[in-house]
């Protein structure tokens, strides 16, 4: 295990009804608040209201239309509007997208002397921001306990990630009646996009990190028995309690502090949503089984049959037969929860692009050298054409 630092300071405000705690808690920063929210689903399930009310003796300027895949025109949009009215906190209502929008935001305003995308394209952000807190509407992406975010300039067909310390939201509001009206397809690809970045710890090649993977093992369990329940009964409070407390847990540093490596299968996703502008969790169900049977070799087979032997409780003792067992597990559970599977399924049709998704995979990352197992360009291209097709993997 490798020397890390841990201390996320974010104040968890997890259950029921906890609103009334917001305008004490926004207090704390100042009186005139950024709103930034998306598509209007909260304004359709009453939550927008809910918070105005307990907002009504602060100066609210909003930010609406915040895209699944946020657009560096809407970051800049936001800190125009930060800078032109002297906002004091960001409040994000919404899910990752939302809060990594307010993220990019809060850092773009704190850098007047660069350009918006500038920004973005440094990666690591370490200047000043305004203070950020969240109310999360979908359990996805761990924005909510992290400092990262991911925002596409659409123009360029780039979508990368940056993040820094000072855009660790504040406060976060987890009511998980929130997420009862996602609709089934959100649930389902925001619970694939936890179990992704589950995986993209948990396959790692950093030794002895038995308490990382050993949480990570019991998060992967916790989201493949509650999806499938809130997919049957969206209502079911316990679980979507169960689908956001994952959801935070997956990606606020506790599965992958003190573990080397990069990302793979989000490397390559960010290319399919950058340039098709798909869903961030879809994509990376697609990408996923086949990466895994991509990367399988004899050497990191064990590590795949223990995923297997204590995810899905394969008790196949033959350590490759077992992998791919729990690779199809793994394909079949996606599928199963009525996840499309190919990319033709999502609108991609053609290989036209995936040599240029692919060089730009590795060269915004470091798959190439740093990864579980190293993909070249050629690697990432026979991933992506693997994801055409339905597969098999016994």
């Amino acid at each position: 295990m490798n020397n890390f630092t841990f201390q996320v300071g974010t104040d968890i405000r997890f259950g029921k009804d906890r609103l009334e705690e917001l305008a004490p808690v926004l207090t704390e920063f100042g009186k005139t608040v950024l709103l930034v929210y998306g598509g209007g689903s909260i304004k359709k399930n009453g939550l927008y209201d809910r918070v105005l009310k307990e907002l009504r003796d602060f100066t609210i300027i909003e930010l609406a239309g915040v895209e699944p895949n946020p657009r560096i025109e809407t970051v800049a949009k936001g800190a125009k509007l930060c800078a032109e009215n002297e906002v004091d906190v960001i409040l994000a209502v919404g899910g990752g997208s939302t809060i990594d929008c307010a993220k990019a935001v809060a850092a773009v305003y704190g850098s007047p002397d660069l350009e918006p995308w500038a920004v973005i394209e440094k990666r690591s952000y370490d200047g000043p921001a305004l203070p950020i807190v969240t109310i999360l509407t979908l359990a996805a992406t761990g924005s909510e306990m992290n400092r990262g975010a991911v925002i596409t300039n659409w123009q360029t067909n780039q979508k990368l990630g940056m993040g820094g310390k000072n855009l660790l939201p504040k406060v976060s509001f987890l009511d998980p009646q929130n997420t009862f009206s996602v609709s089934k397809y959100q649930t389902a690809a925001g619970s694939a996009d936890i179990m992704s970045h589950l995986f993209e710890n948990y396959f790692n090649n950093t030794p002895a990190t038995d308490v990382q993977d050993g949480i990570s093992e019991g998060l992967m369990r916790t989201v493949t028995k509650n999806c499938p329940i809130a997919l049957e009964t969206p209502d079911d409070y316990d679980a979507r309690a169960n689908l956001m407390w994952a959801s935070t847990l997956a990606l606020n540093g506790l599965t992958g502090s003190g573990k080397g490596g990069t990302w793979s299968c989000h490397a390559m996703e960010h290319e399919l949503s950058a340039f098709y502008d798909i869903t961030h969790g879809i994509g990376l169900a697609i990408l996923t089984p086949r990466w895994m049977h991509h990367v399988l070799n004899e050497e990191n087979a064990p590590q795949f049959a223990q995923y297997g032997r204590n995810v899905w409780g394969i008790t196949e003792t033959v350590p490759m037969m077992a992998a791919r067992m729990a690779i199809q597990k793994t394909y079949d559970y996606f599928k199963d929860c009525q996840i499309p599977m190919t990319l033709p399924e999502v609108g991609i049709k053609d290989e036209s692009k995936f040599e240029e998704m692919a060089q730009q995979a590795v060269a915004y990352s470091k798959i190439a050298t740093d990864a579980f197992v190293p993909l070249q360009v050629e690697d990432v291209v026979k991933i992506y054409q693997a994801s055409m097709t339905e597969q098999n993997y016994l």
